[in-house]
């Protein structure tokens, strides 16, 4: 890998996932990785030209016929936005100028967290407190390690946990199938606690969990397959815990009103804290989502929301970390602004390649439990034009 300078230690952060892990080695070889990390980190440096149909022109030429785009369409949609801070920000601005809402590709199951923190609030905890403190943790719905790799490394197994054994934490899986569960495995040999069941049959499941926390009587003996019996001793368990916490991956939790699961999790945690100490943690996280979403609505005072591309007569698809994700098909004219390394089986209407945030330049990115903000170090030579540096000189051909 090129970096910008010969030494045998480059740090970096690594935006894969939401974790934002802050020791990856640049150097070659590559150290603290996992399988996302290397994937993000090998990308091969392109210096693509901008295009417009498939025709390569300069900058100046790609971001006129863009603006021009723009200034046509009656309704734009700004949609993708895979970048970090200051790219979305840029981004925002421009939507402003041409009245275009936005949406993240990840807006389908940011969405479900959305509407339970809108409506109800949640009680949530930070990576910290679970690596300091946790002695329960309840994972519902997924493995974790599938969305972030290092989890279990970096924030349950650590050594240097203060108020807490980490060999003595209990984990424990509830509902979703073929889960990963051996990184739930302790370092010592203590297996997890393992009760499989249907993603679909986790509204139950969940609701009757928190009946049982509440010491609620059930009438019946199982739920979805799992035993009531089972749902009581987790029940006992979290009630018990010094500090337990409830995981979920709004991702993984694909089917219809999967928002009541998310419900009943957060609620179950309030139910808790009557009188014992509990606290959810929504994992997960890529493509800058945690970011946008709390810059999306710190700027407009909303929140994100999905929207229907097919409705839209433009569409600006930003995509800066993840070239391998597909983009929205639609008839209308496609403005493409991002990774260099994009590649389309029909040309778009304009392609303008940017800098990846963390490797062709620096940038800023919130953390997935939302709790600090972390820098990305450009960690390789780049002469392609930052996101926010494309969206300003737009700016100036949409006033």
């Amino acid at each position: 890998m090129q970096t910008l300078k010969d030494s045998n230690n480059i740090l970096a952060t690594c935006p894969a996932c939401g974790l934002l892990c802050d020791d990856i080695n640049v150097s070659d070889p590559l150290t603290n990785t996992c399988a996302k990390s290397i994937s993000f980190f090998s990308q091969p440096s392109t210096e693509a030209s901008p295009s417009i149909a498939g025709k390569a022109v300069s900058l100046d030429e790609a971001v006129g016929h863009a603006a021009s785009i723009l200034k046509s369409a009656k309704q734009p949609i700004f949609a993708g936005l895979s970048t970090d801070l200051s790219g979305f920000r840029a981004a925002f601005n421009s939507a402003q100028q041409v009245q275009a809402p936005m949406m993240h590709m990840n807006a389908e199951s940011s969405w479900r967290n959305t509407k339970v923190l809108q409506t109800r609030g949640w009680q949530t905890t930070t990576l910290m407190e679970v690596k300091n403190r946790a002695d329960v943790i309840l994972c519902i719905g997924t493995d974790v390690v599938s969305h972030n790799p290092r989890f279990f490394e970096r924030n349950v197994w650590n050594k240097e946990a203060l108020f807490t054994d980490p060999q003595a934490r209990d984990i424990i899986y509830l509902g979703g199938e073929h889960l990963d569960a051996s990184a739930g495995v302790s370092p010592n040999g203590k297996q997890p606690t393992v009760l499989p069941c249907a993603l679909e049959a986790l509204p139950e499941i969940t609701a009757a969990l928190r009946a049982l926390i509440l010491n609620k009587p059930l009438k019946v003996t199982t739920v979805a397959g799992i035993t009531i019996n089972d749902l009581q001793a987790i029940a006992e368990r979290l009630r018990q815990a010094s500090y337990a916490v409830l995981i979920w991956v709004a991702k993984d939790l694909d089917y219809a009103h999967a928002e009541l699961t998310i419900q009943n999790i957060t609620e179950g945690v309030v139910a808790l804290n009557e009188k014992s100490r509990a606290m959810g943690l929504s994992l997960g996280g890529s493509d800058g989502d945690t970011t946008v979403n709390y810059a999306h609505t710190w700027l407009s005072a909303l929140a994100p929301a999905e929207h229907d591309i097919s409705q839209h007569d433009a569409m600006v698809w930003i995509n800066s970390f993840s070239p391998e994700k597909p983009m929205p098909t639609t008839k209308a004219p496609t403005i493409v602004i991002g990774n260099s390394n994009l590649q389309f089986s029909t040309p778009p209407a304009v392609f303008i390649p940017v800098a990846t945030p963390g490797l062709d330049c620096s940038g800023t990115l919130f953390r997935v439990d939302s709790s600090i903000v972390l820098p990305l170090k450009q960690t390789r030579a780049s002469t392609l034009p930052t996101l926010a540096a494309v969206m300003t000189q737009m700016d100036a051909l949409l006033t």
